[in-house]
């Protein structure tokens, strides 16, 4: 399916979202206030509405999240949740979650750049699923640029989840367990998503 390059507001209110979940500091957008409570969506539409969310969320593409959903279907578990906690463990998430970047579209571009070390290896990878017990730096050398410097404020800033264990003042964090579906900071109906791939 084609890239959506509407404004990320536009896009926000479509999915009923928070911009604050993606990382943008404007909490709501008022512009053109009920504008979605005329539309009236069917099951498929509420199906392939939640899908959407969650690509937009992450910020993955429909193959990226069609590979997702086939992973999450051999895992033992529920394959709504199982689909969600592997968004949660790809690398440039938790560096979203950690703080050391202000949006993940931003910190996919870190990760790209190799501002990252997974357990001491550099890495580039933004998709990479990290397990428990992954820790990840920021190198050395990036650390003292102002860049990192600024996202060092601001992380102190932000909370993070219970399962990452975040050192702000060292650039590192720590994933002390999977990702706590619970802890989510957006409303998201996976099994609508569960029904659309069993189709």
């Amino acid at each position: 399916m084609a890239v959506r390059h509407d404004p990320i507001a536009k896009q926000c209110r479509d999915f009923d979202l928070s911009p604050a979940v993606l990382g943008y500091d404007k909490k709501t957008t008022n512009r053109h206030p009920g504008a979605n409570t005329r539309k009236k969506y069917s099951e498929y539409g509420m199906q392939l509405k939640e899908k959407q969310k969650l690509k937009f969320i992450y910020g993955v593409q429909e193959t990226q999240f069609a590979h997702y959903y086939e992973i999450a279907e051999k895992q033992a578990g529920i394959t709504g949740e199982n689909i969600i906690k592997l968004l949660e463990r790809r690398l440039d998430n938790v560096v979203f979650r950690m703080g050391m970047a202000k949006t993940r579209r931003e910190a996919r571009q870190l990760v790209r750049h190799a501002h990252f070390r997974v357990n001491g290896k550099k890495v580039n990878i933004p998709s990479l699923l990290l397990k428990a017990g992954d820790v990840v730096t920021v190198k050395d050398s990036s650390r003292s640029t102002a860049k990192f410097k600024e996202l060092v404020e601001l992380a102190e800033t932000r909370l993070s989840p219970s399962w990452l264990e975040v050192d702000k003042e060292n650039c590192k964090a720590t994933l002390k367990s999977l990702p706590i579906r619970e802890e989510l900071d957006y409303d998201v109906n996976e099994q609508l998503i569960v029904e659309l791939y069993s189709k």
